[in-house]
């Protein structure tokens, strides 16, 4: 019998899974380069993240349809088949076109875990249980960013950037062992067959519900602006503040403060609601990236890096709790097509977002004003969706 907890559990890891495939890689960057002549070729060794999440972002799609009509476990287990086999070829890779090739191939099974936790909530809790549950696993998710860098870089010391990539198979292993044991969770009543007509219609229903047509465009704004952290910590870390090697440290202090909120907020949403929360901690994220961005045009584009880490700490914590409510507002009203649904969320968050971080981190150079400013830009305007999102509800 599932308990709560077991659940939580079980979602969490599997997005852990997700993120071993970009965290542990960050300290794999400089062998990167050097492997593959990325300096001579003006090629940021980030590049490989990018097609990472683009994976991620098409393979969300095709899981959540076929999520909703073959079952949450065998397409759990599909995608994580994917998973270990870009894993590997990204491991013996010769040249960089065939990584680029094998990690849109790993982030293709990255994204099959990414789309079941939210179904896989979806299907066994509802409302602000569904928001609380949600918050949980992704505070407990976050183990991974704050612990995976340093995995990455003890795996560097007994081994190179291969050896880094190929433990991805472990870890695709242990969580096809607990897959096949949590089971299934999507009633057979409410699957739904492939086929056009029922596709067209949760497409024309997540364009038709207002709740969930402006969030998953409140979160296509939120996720440029922590892909623009995500993309271009290190390199502002690196050449802006000469703190490449305290970049673990970093990376980690930010995943901590970002689990902390997503825990205090759990109780929050016991207390207030989903509804207030979510707006709140996205007025928070605006106002404190107003009083970012006026420190760093006071301090000519480069304030101390405390100043910096200290307005990405608090906005990256806003933008992080923010994430499970607004995908539980917005697939509440899903039922029976909420595989679908988080798919599409999953694609505007990762691959609009992408894009939107993307038109940011090509700004970025000797200051860091354009990640400041990005971040205020998209946050008013994902706040402005949120707002029209839950206006009538």
């Amino acid at each position: 019998m599932r308990t709560e907890r077991s659940v939580i559990a079980f979602l969490a890891f599997i997005g852990v899974l997700m993120a071993f495939g970009i965290d542990a890689a960050l300290p794999a960057f400089d062998q990167l380069s050097e492997a593959f002549d990325l300096d001579q070729r003006g090629i940021s060794p980030a590049v490989t993240g990018t097609v990472y999440f683009a994976g991620m972002a098409v393979g969300q799609l095709l899981y959540g349809i076929l999520a909703d009509r073959f079952g949450r476990r065998p397409v759990l287990i599909a995608g994580i088949a994917v998973y270990a086999v870009g894993a590997v070829c990204s491991a013996l890779s010769p040249n960089l076109e065939v990584l680029l090739a094998a990690r849109f191939v790993w982030g293709l099974g990255a994204s099959s875990p990414t789309v079941m936790r939210m179904a896989i909530a979806r299907d066994l809790f509802a409302g602000d249980q569904m928001a609380r549950v949600v918050s949980t696993f992704s505070a407990i998710f976050l183990l991974g960013p704050i612990f995976m860098p340093f995995v990455g870089e003890a795996i560097l010391v007994v081994g190179d950037w291969r050896l880094v990539f190929s433990s991805g198979l472990v870890l695709a292993g242990v969580t096809l062992v607990w897959a096949i044991r949590f089971g299934e969770t999507l009633a057979p009543e409410l699957r739904r067959p492939v086929k056009l007509a029922p596709i067209r219609e949760a497409f024309v229903a997540v364009m038709r519900t207002r709740v969930t047509l402006w969030i998953l465009i409140a979160q296509a704004f939120f996720g440029g602006a922590f892909f623009v952290w995500l993309g271009s910590a290190q390199v502002v870390l690196d050449n802006i503040y000469d703190r490449d090697s305290q970049f673990t440290l970093f990376f980690g202090a930010s995943g901590i403060g970002m689990a902390l909120a997503l825990l205090f907020n759990r109780r929050l949403i016991v207390k207030y609601g989903a509804e207030k929360m979510v707006i709140r901690a996205a007025t928070v994220f605006v106002v404190v990236s107003v009083v970012g961005l006026a420190g760093t045009l006071l301090a000519d584009g480069v304030p101390t890096v405390w100043f910096w880490f200290g307005w990405a700490l608090i906005a990256n914590a806003m933008g992080m709790i923010m994430g499970p409510m607004s995908v539980s507002l917005a697939l509440e009203p899903m039922a029976d097509k909420a595989g679908t649904a988080a798919a599409i969320l999953g694609v505007a968050q990762l691959g609009v977002g992408a894009a939107f971080a993307a038109v940011v981190d090509a700004q970025i150079d000797t200051t860091v004003t354009p990640m400041v400013f990005g971040a205020l830009v998209y946050g008013s305007l994902g706040l402005g969706c949120l707002v029209i999102a839950l206006k009538t509800r």
